[in-house]
């Protein structure tokens, strides 16, 4: 059952290009660096992500999206709440943006209702 954590960022007023380019350029490093606790191996399965180009205007400020999948809810859990690369990729953040938005969700899966 792949878990998909899409995470989209407003970026602070005055925020460089440069600075855009380091945390996109952190966000993709992450699929590489964040380690299975008892593995010592990569787990995240894949990463994708882009600039928002929506023609609706419903994006409240959001530009930048990405989809990281993980094997299960276990991974994903670790890697939200205890994983160190990805809490200090956070803590960074923090500094860079002004909104996140976090949604993850098992494809199919509506509660009560499943495809």
């Amino acid at each position: 059952m792949t878990v998909t954590h899409i995470v989209s960022f407003q970026f602070k007023e005055g925020s460089s290009p440069s600075l855009v380019k380091e945390l996109v350029d952190r966000m993709f490093a992450l699929k590489d660096t964040c380690l299975h606790p008892k593995t010592g191996k990569p787990y995240i399965v894949s990463a994708s992500g882009g600039r928002d180009n929506s023609v609706q205007g419903l994006q409240n400020g959001l530009t930048h999206v990405f989809a990281v999948n993980f094997k299960d809810k276990e991974d994903r859990n670790y890697y939200a709440q205890e994983d160190p690369v990805h809490l200090e990729f956070v803590k960074w953040s923090d500094d860079v943006v002004t909104q996140v938005l976090a949604i993850d969700y098992v494809d199919g899966d509506f509660g009560d209702h499943k495809l």
